[in-house]
């Protein structure tokens, strides 16, 4: 990846924006769970790291929390009287619930309203410093986590998650449907688990089916960015602490999450220069009784 452009184009800024020194706010969300996604947000913020820019990861499944597991750190994030100062892990800062739980295998039992908070304190109060990009890796679904984040921050664009299977591209569809009306910008589609190549053999096998990442982009008006093979490196890395971008970036699948995030910075920047802004952000919370977010 080459080195930043130091005219890099960012998302506008509103007076009550909760992360005003960050540029690129980028959700990567799925609708579906065991897709894989927190494995992408991870090591598509070790590409961008390793790439030259400045990069948070903010793990907002706060009832499944994948970050101190996928980077192997643990700890209290420290608070200086003002702002939470995050943890900070290969030159990326990171911020979890898994931090504050005193035992990893605790259920953080919340209703709407506290998950709500978290996730605006985790935003407003926590000193991410200026940063080029953001990312934020979301819970499955379409309920409270993204409905906040559509309500709080102007985030400028998303990745979309899926594998081939029709099961998953069936919770997949309603994500799409949800930014479509949410107005979150879909920035592309990564297709995970797309094929296997077994040692010795050069020939894909597709255990998943084929053409789900294609199908999502067509209904998201996104393209796909990228399709990710199915390997046991991944796996072992990101159960190690130390994602296969950060573990063996001369790997083809290292290579492989590099070019989606070369895709992403891309798609991104044109997404930037070209946009004019347009969406009406209701701040009532709720009483206007309408989507958060009108175009």
């Amino acid at each position: 990846m080459s080195a930043p452009e130091k005219d890099m184009h960012g998302r506008p800024i509103e007076t009550d924006d909760p992360v005003p020194d960050v540029k690129n706010v980028v959700l990567v969300m799925s609708g579906k769970g065991g897709v894989g996604k927190s494995t992408v947000a991870a090591n598509l913020a070790l590409a961008l790291s390793r790439g030259g820019y400045r990069v948070g990861l903010l793990d907002a499944d706060l009832y499944g929390p994948s970050v101190p597991t996928l980077f192997g750190i643990t700890g209290q994030p420290l608070s200086d009287g003002n702002k939470i100062q995050p943890l900070n892990r290969f030159g990326i800062k990171l911020m979890s619930i898994g931090f504050l739980l005193e035992d990893p295998t605790s259920a953080v039992v919340w209703r709407g309203p506290m998950l709500h908070g978290a996730l605006v304190q985790f935003l407003k109060d926590v000193d991410w410093g200026e940063l080029d990009y953001l990312l934020l890796d979301l819970p499955p679904g379409t309920g409270d986590i993204a409905l906040t984040l559509a309500q709080r921050v102007r985030t400028n664009g998303s990745v979309i998650v899926t594998t081939p299977q029709e099961v998953a591209l069936q919770d997949v569809y309603k994500a799409v449907n949800m930014c479509h009306k949410v107005g979150i910008p879909i920035t592309g589609v990564v297709e995970n688990e797309s094929y296997f190549i077994c040692d010795g053999c050069d020939k894909r096998h597709e255990l998943f089916g084929s053409g789900g990442g294609e199908k999502v982009a067509e209904l998201a008006k996104a393209p796909l960015i990228g399709q990710i093979p199915l390997h046991g490196d991944v796996r072992k890395w990101g159960d190690a602490g130390t994602p296969i971008v950060q573990a063996s970036p001369a790997s083809e699948m290292a290579k492989a999450f590099v070019a989606i995030a070369e895709r992403l910075v891309e798609e991104l920047d044109r997404h930037n220069a070209s946009s004019e802004g347009g969406l009406s952000i209701d701040r009532s919370g709720g009483s206007n009784k309408h989507l958060p977010i009108a175009r």
